[in-house]
């Protein structure tokens, strides 16, 4: 997969991201996400998504989405990848954590985006909003 040029534009690696999608599992909205592994996971229509928060980005109608939860690790930093458009919020304590890192692309096949994000370690929420499709390939890796 190294040979796909257009993941290289990337602002950081996402090859662990592709070797992950080609195996990820199909996972139910409102599972645990685990740090270092991808997940298929099932979207719902957006309003029946139930959101912990309004997305920060409204989503468009006819549009999916899921709520999901993840274990941050000692350290706080997490890298979200998705293989299609849908915007995320991280929600941890309540409140909405701006991202620490945006990197999109649409040449890399199978990879759309890759956000970081800088937490402090233990539950955090992760909404998925605004997809066109109602499945989505979501990596939670700590940054390389």
């Amino acid at each position: 997969m190294a040979e796909d040029a257009g993941c290289e534009a990337f602002k950081w690696p996402v090859t662990r991201e592709q070797a992950l999608f080609a195996a990820a599992p199909a996972t139910p909205a409102g599972a645990e996400l685990a740090v270092g592994a991808a997940a298929d996971l099932a979207l719902v229509p957006a309003d029946k998504a139930g959101f912990t928060l309004p997305p920060e980005r409204a989503p468009a109608g006819g549009t999916f989405g899921a709520v999901a939860s993840v274990e941050v690790p000692a350290g706080g930093a997490i890298q979200i990848s998705l293989s299609g458009e849908a915007w995320i919020d991280v929600i941890q304590d309540g409140k909405a954590i701006k991202s620490a890192g945006y990197s999109g692309v649409k040449t890399c096949p199978g990879i759309r985006k890759s956000v970081r994000f800088k937490l402090a370690a233990g539950p955090a929420i992760v909404q998925f909003s605004g997809a066109k499709k109602a499945e989505l390939k979501v990596a939670v890796l700590t940054p390389e």
